[in-house]
């Protein structure tokens, strides 16, 4: 009997999306449109996320260029970015606001290089946690007598063929952010 390891791919992939949201929103000195992601404003009576209510493009590789649809949202733009404390510069004019993104200090680089590995280790320890999940079923079922004991250690190779890979690409992930600060 196979063991359908679905859940596990579905768990380490949703550990994969979740590191890859979180490098994402670090900065690296590079204007990114992904860091205004988070941004919320209120509008029209409620609170809306920042690219439902204007483009946001790329003018250079320090600036922003957030354009809103309707043109009265310009202040409230200016001030959602300001409040969420980004450490971005704004500035606003007549159709949008420019975001600019000021050069890495070596302290502010060694900072954000912590904080990947920090959320590197977020994501190892929700990948062991999704291992441990699976292994403890593939237990539960050799106890049971559904499988045979050489089958449970062989569905554990498989497991673990998985996890490695998956946390390959995890540090892969870390590696390439890191050097983006680097450079």
């Amino acid at each position: 009997m196979a063991y359908d390891f679905s859940k596990l791919k579905t768990g380490l992939a949703s550990v994969e999306e979740w590191l890859m949201n979180e490098y994402h929103g670090i900065r690296t000195g590079r204007a990114a449109p992904a860091i205004l992601d988070g941004v919320m404003l209120e509008t029209y009576g409620s609170r809306q996320q920042l690219r439902h209510v204007a483009t946001i493009s790329v003018e250079d590789a320090k600036t922003i260029r957030v354009s809103p649809w309707d043109k009265s949202q310009v202040k409230g733009i200016e001030k959602a970015i300001t409040e969420a404390n980004l450490g971005l510069s704004v500035s606003s004019d007549a159709s949008g606001v420019r975001v600019f993104f000021p050069e890495l200090t070596t302290d502010r680089r060694a900072a954000l290089i912590k904080l990947i590995r920090e959320r590197l280790e977020q994501g190892r320890v929700s990948v062991r946690s999704e291992r441990d999940e699976v292994w403890s079923d593939i237990q539960e079922k050799e106890r049971a007598g559904d499988i045979a004991e050489d089958e449970k250690f062989r569905m554990k190779e498989e497991m673990q063929k998985l996890v490695d890979a998956m946390n390959q690409k995890l540090e892969e992930m870390a590696e390439k952010k890191e050097k983006e600060i680097s450079e």
